[in-house]
């Protein structure tokens, strides 16, 4: 591969300044309300990319990624048959025995932070008010420790303990995976703690700010909800049996899972639920485009709305009952035109009213509580200007179709507003970047990032009931060895 000389690559950075400056005028006027908005957590660094696999078998890294993290169609199969090639270097009996199957992955960054309506104490009136907080400062991810691949030919295993940047770890991803039972790829089994079998993963997304670094539509619950009673997102790793199979040419996937209704959490904490969730997906080629997937989605489960048993006025973890279903559902595409792919998604969402009002169902729901029902859309983009850079934008929207409460003055969603409106949770969400590989090999990766992010939901901030606007800026190195 040849790259380019230092004065190509000036005046290529020096163009991708240009249109990064460009991008963001447009986001200033297609959202003409958006402030700098809030003080968040730190950027969550949760993908998953293994240059193991590339030193395994002698193979770039661009082999399984367009770009790192985000895999290719070849790189989809390789994992859909268990992190194998399906040939003598699959086993590890057949490798170096210095090879160890292990990467480490942090990021290093610069970043602002800003929301325009945040709770504070006003010390001249000595009650709270809304006021904008902004910081900015240089700072670091949590450390992802990575090691997956052949415990024998058709075994695999994945294993990724995490930490946030204080150094608490937990376990992310564990699981053991049966491959090709009985010779067919249609016979796949995995259990223990894996990320859902979602086309568009975010688990290897290329986003990292607070807003984007996390697809909002996988974690979405309508603004009415306590998520410390009902917490879920469908972009959260389970924990379960999942059964996946897939043609010989991985064009046609299907998969099933039945997993512990915890959103993934160990000890059986709230429950002794389960859940479902089933995926679907089929390819075809375009002519020169490139290989195009369609594909649908859907997640049945339920949750606990109160505690059997209480001990000192604490739960007793495993007794939560009056389980109340919800489900998300989706329809997925991935498209290719050459440099260009665009991934678009519909959802559709719902949660019982006992769920979308935080009632026990030991108890009356309040009057005219209905089922909170939702829709959403999203649509990423990558432009793969060249093999070391790559431009991303996305846009998220969900749009409320039903609240948990009639929108009449008889219900308070936030104080000091008598009349909640019928968009009260909405949400619109843009981000743009680009990522700069400045080398590709099969040792390390290494990529500067670059991200611009901002978030707004309607009607939601906690004195005024007016639209709370964040935003994120943030440029990094993020590297894997």
């Amino acid at each position: 591969m040849s790259y380019p000389d230092m004065s190509s690559l000036k005046r290529r950075m020096q163009w991708l300044g240009l249109s990064l400056l460009a991008v963001s005028l447009f986001a200033t006027v297609l959202i003409p309300e958006a402030q700098p908005v809030l003080a968040g957590p730190l950027p969550a660094i949760k993908v998953r990319a293994i240059p193991a696999f590339a030193r395994k078998y002698g193979m770039p890294c661009s082999s399984c990624h367009l770009a790192w993290p985000m895999l290719s169609p070849f790189g989809q199969n390789f994992k859909d048959n268990g992190y194998q090639m399906m040939n003598d270097r699959d086993a590890p009996i057949y490798q170096n025995p210095a090879y160890w199957p292990v990467t480490f992955r942090m990021t290093t960054f610069w970043h602002r932070e800003s929301t325009n309506r945040v709770q504070v104490d006003d010390p001249i009136n000595e009650n709270q008010k809304e006021a904008q907080i902004t910081t900015h400062g240089f700072d670091w991810s949590g450390l992802d420790f990575h090691t997956g691949g052949t415990l024998a030919k058709n075994v695999s295993f994945y294993v990724l303990p995490s930490s946030d940047n204080t150094g608490s770890f937990h376990f992310e991803t564990v699981f053991a995976r049966l491959d090709n039972l009985l010779g067919s790829s249609w016979l796949n089994v995995k259990l223990g703690k894996f990320e859902l079998d979602n086309l568009l993963s975010e688990k290897r997304i290329l986003t990292l700010t607070n807003e984007s670094g996390v697809y909002q539509n996988y974690h979405f619950q309508p603004a009415t909800e306590n998520p410390a009673i009902y917490s879920f997102g469908i972009g959260d790793n389970q924990v379960g049996l999942e059964w996946m199979g897939h043609s010989k040419d991985d064009r046609t996937r299907l998969s099933a899972s039945l997993l512990s209704s915890n959103d993934g959490s160990p000890g059986l904490p709230t429950s002794r639920g389960y859940d479902g969730f089933f995926a679907g997906s089929r390819a075809f080629q375009v002519g020169s485009l490139g290989l195009q997937r369609i594909g649908a989605f859907a997640y049945l489960g339920q949750a606990p709305t109160y505690y059997q048993y209480n001990e000192g006025g604490a739960p007793v973890a495993g007794t939560g009952i009056g389980n109340k279903s919800f489900y998300r559902l989706g329809i997925i595409g991935q498209f290719y035109v050459h440099k260009l792919d665009f991934t678009p998604i519909y959802f559709h969402g719902e949660d019982s009213a006992y769920l979308g009002t935080g009632t026990p169902a030991n108890q009356t729901l309040p009057t005219g509580a209905r089922n909170p029902s939702w829709n959403g859309f999203l649509l990423e983009t990558h432009y793969a200007y060249s093999p070391q850079v790559i431009f991303i934008n996305r846009y998220e929207a969900i749009r409320m179709s039903q609240q948990a409460l009639p929108t009449d003055s008889t219900n308070i969603f936030i104080p000091g507003v008598s009349v909640p409106s019928s968009d009260f949770g909405n949400l619109d969400m843009v981000t743009f970047g680009f990522r700069y590989y400045p080398f590709i090999s099969s040792r390390a990766g290494f990529a500067f990032h670059n991200e611009y992010s901002i978030l707004r939901q309607r009607r939601v901030s906690p004195i005024t009931g007016s639209d709370l606007t964040s935003s994120s800026l943030l440029f990094g190195f993020d590297f894997a060895f």
